[in-house]
């Protein structure tokens, strides 16, 4: 991934530009070839003959370089988006390393995620434009470029010491095209701005590289503007290879508000927790019954999910959508992010958001009718809405977390406090399986969840209570494949969906932090290290890994599973060096409800 915190594109091992949204992470694609094929969209350049690749960040960013050696010679490509400029830019610098190397650039531009063909004009000898409808993408190289078949190709040789660029901006039709810059000064401050942000994060010793590639690929994710965070910049990248799991994540979750917030604050990103924290508020702002689980990166809530019939799909996998009816749901955990940020953001220091605790009355007052109904719960099934512990669960979290906010009245935490009590007796009651002595999916199923390992790290029981020991030992049962975890159950029914996905890295992470929890670091050191080894060659992770094929699933790269990464080395840290485990009990609360009945 390249991007300049507005949108982002993804470049592939073979020097093709494969998917490219603009001029927002959630615009349509100009490039789509991910999931299609070249006619889709695409911009390659990369040597004529065969030749073997490396790659790797330059100084820690995200300036992508690509080493590409073969018998003619060595030649790299520079890939990045300059952070600095009014619209978003690719630029791509070839520069020969040894010998005479003949290379080849073929663009093709289609808009509207690769179904609208563009008109292509020569402006001047360096200079094309390729406009169709409200959008233009002005090509600049001083290499010839030519129409060949509705392509643009340009066929060239670089030698070594020699430097050839390629800058591709995006403007709206109507406006002039944007000047032309200089690349390499481009590239200079790009470089400059990534590593100087990289090296502000506070974390030292073991694994420090590895969270420095994490932050900065949300960074990276990151919606300038306005702060929102996306959760991936791709959509409908599939679960299961050929199948019907396949959705947009070019948007903004409340789901991911407090584990995002926790990282950032923990590794010293003070600044980028507030506009997070200050973004989210933002966005649920309104009447508490019409809070969504997600939003646009501006906050917005109109995300209609629609199909894309022309697209084949990655690997053939249909239907490709864009939107997310997801948005529309339920899922009462939701509740329980929000008062779990607030609290993380005021014992993190940061100044509070406006009217946070005006927010926090009105959102429990709508939680306080609604937590004993069924939801569609943290994996967003399709199927019908559940009794989920873990909804259940978060439910208890946000009127916990209200019960010891100190600037409210005591009257109302006295309220809270009662309410959470109830609830926490509630899941004790109905969310236990009898005969095992563990949580489980839903009320009455016998079914295992991962989510339940959110139990002790949220404080709702601590990790020495046996029904908790009891759960572990039965995810780790049902859920461990291949040394990591599935999120659920899919053969169950339960998401009306057909069964098989990958291995979820996220829920990974959180046995990592639970053997931790319990002593077991041991155990969590081998499965962090293995998480490790599922990243590709530049230490990116999507949601999901098949570790029969090595090879990442999902949407690409996910926010979810790089917080998580993050929240674990620092997890593991901690735990190495303060016997009390501080990060930890940022999440890990102590329970207000009442020990008899519900704590053995």
């Amino acid at each position: 991934m390249i991007g300049d915190m507005r949108t982002a594109a993804l470049v592939g091992r073979d020097g093709s530009i494969d998917w490219f949204c603009a001029p927002r992470f959630d615009s349509g694609a100009c490039f789509s070839a991910l999931l299609g094929d070249r006619d889709n969209g695409r911009w390659k350049i990369a040597p004529r003959r065969a030749a073997q690749v490396r790659r790797h960040y330059r100084r820690g960013g995200l300036v992508l370089e690509t080493r590409f050696e073969n018998q003619d010679g060595v030649v790299a490509i520079v890939d990045f988006m300059p952070v600095d400029e009014a619209q978003s830019s690719i630029v791509r610098m070839v520069i020969g390393r040894e010998g005479r190397v003949a290379m080849e650039s073929e663009l093709v531009i289609r808009f509207d995620y690769g179904v609208s063909v563009p008109w292509v004009t020569r402006v001047d000898r360096e200079t094309l434009t390729a406009v169709a409808g409200p959008s233009m993408l002005v090509l600049r190289t001083p290499v010839n470029m030519r129409g060949e078949d509705m392509h643009t190709v340009g066929r060239f040789t670089v030698k070594k010491g020699q430097t050839i660029p390629f800058v591709l901006s995006y403007s709206p039709s109507h406006l002039m095209p944007p000047a032309p810059g200089d690349a390499r000064e481009q590239l200079k401050r790009t470089e400059a701005f990534w590593h100087d942000w990289a090296w502000r994060c506070n974390v030292k010793g073991k694994w420090s590289g590895h969270v420095r590639r994490s932050l900065v690929t949300l960074k990276g994710l990151s919606f300038r503007p306005t702060g929102g965070i996306v959760a991936a910049p791709t959509t409908s990248l599939p679960e299961s290879l050929g199948g019907l799991r396949n959705w947009d994540y070019r948007f903004c979750w409340l789901r991911d508000a407090a584990f995002t917030l926790l990282a950032l604050l923990n590794a010293g990103y003070s600044e980028e927790a507030d506009d997070w924290q200050n973004w989210l508020l933002r966005a649920v702002a309104g009447s508490p019954d019409q809070v969504q689980i997600m939003y646009g990166v501006a906050g917005e809530r109109d995300l209609a999910e629609r199909e894309l019939d022309w697209l084949a799909g990655y690997a053939g996998s249909r239907p490709v959508r864009v939107g997310n009816a997801a948005s529309r749901q339920t899922q009462l955990d939701i509740y329980g992010e929000l008062a779990d940020v607030l609290e993380h953001a005021h014992r993190g220091g940061l100044a509070p958001a406006p009217r946070r605790n005006e927010l926090r009355i009105a959102f429990l007052a709508h939680l306080e009718k609604i937590w004993r109904l069924p939801d569609y719960g943290i994996w967003e099934i399709r199927g019908e809405p559940q009794h989920f512990v873990h909804s259940k669960v978060m439910a208890w979290v946000a009127f916990d977390r209200a019960a010891r906010a100190p600037a409210t009245a005591k009257a109302l935490r006295d309220r809270w406090k009662k309410i959470a009590a109830e609830i926490h007796a509630d899941i004790c009651a109905k969310g236990v399986d009898a005969a095992r002595g563990c949580f489980v999916q839903a009320y009455g199923s016998t079914r295992m969840d991962a989510a339940l390992l959110m139990l002790p790290i949220v404080g709702f029981l601590p990790p020495t209570d046996k029904r908790i020991k009891a759960t572990v030992a039965q995810i780790e049962k049902h859920l461990l494949a291949g040394g990591l975890l599935l999120r659920y159950e899919t053969a169950s029914g339960i998401d009306g969906l057909p069964p098989g996905e990958g291995l979820f890295l996220p829920c990974s992470f959180w046995l990592v932090d639970i053997y931790v929890l319990m002593g077991r670091r041991r155990q969590a050191v081998r499965l962090f290290e293995r998480l490790l080894k599922c990243r590709n060659d530049v230490g990116l992770l999507s949601e999901e890994y098949d570790p029969r094929t090595r090879r990442l699933l999902g949407n690409f790269p996910q926010a979810f599973s790089h917080v998580a990464l993050v929240n674990s080395a620092l997890c593991l840290l901690h735990a190495t060096r303060v016997k009390e485990r501080p990060h930890l009990q940022q999440r890990h609360q102590k329970s207000t409800a009442p020990v008899k009945g519900t704590i053995e």
